[in-house]
């Protein structure tokens, strides 16, 4: 049995997501044991990232509930500016949070996290281009491969995939045990 077994985890998914920042975690976590749906503003949508790839939306976010689910992990890319704007995507990170549910995050996928008001006090880094954002919301940034801060756990781009992976599912495994 893989150590994270019986856990389920939500990928979030819109137009213009950066196709390694989706997927490589998301294989990752799956390649541990977990189940991760797809989900998206509409449910079998297929979603296209910025390279190409494509992803259909397993679920709407309207049907998740934050109770259900293990961890949440948001992509880079453009996306996550579309994501912000959905106030069920804003609720769901705030439930996982409030839940200290790991919550992963990767470049631009920050924007998520400040719109959700989750980040006054917290250590994370993300793309150099929006630390300022990640500051002006409260956060401790540094400019590291992997940070993670609790139950929160953030990279700065595609090369640092591998530790990135790595931690959420170290993070997604420490909180099982709980």
């Amino acid at each position: 049995m893989s150590r994270l077994t019986g856990k389920k985890v939500i990928a979030l998914v819109d137009e213009e997501f950066e196709d390694l920042e989706l997927w490589y975690p998301v294989y990752r976590v799956r390649e541990e044991g977990a189940e991760v749906h797809l989900a998206g503003a509409e449910k079998g949508k297929k979603y296209i990232g910025k390279y190409g790839v494509p992803a259909e939306a397993e679920y709407a976010f309207e049907e998740l509930n934050s109770s259900d689910y293990d961890g949440i992990l948001v992509p880079g890319g453009w996306a996550p500016d579309k994501l912000r704007r959905y106030p069920k995507v804003i609720q769901l990170v705030q439930e996982f949070h409030a839940a200290h549910k790991p919550i992963g995050q990767i470049c631009h996928a920050g924007w998520v996290l400040i719109s959700a008001k989750i980040l006054d006090g917290v250590t994370v880094t993300s793309t150099p281009g929006i630390r300022d954002d990640m500051e002006n919301a409260g956060a401790i940034w540094k400019d590291e491969a992997v940070v993670t801060d609790g139950h929160i756990v953030s990279a700065r781009r595609p090369p640092d995939l591998p530790p990135y992976g790595k931690a959420f599912c170290d993070v997604l495994a420490n909180h099982a045990q709980k």
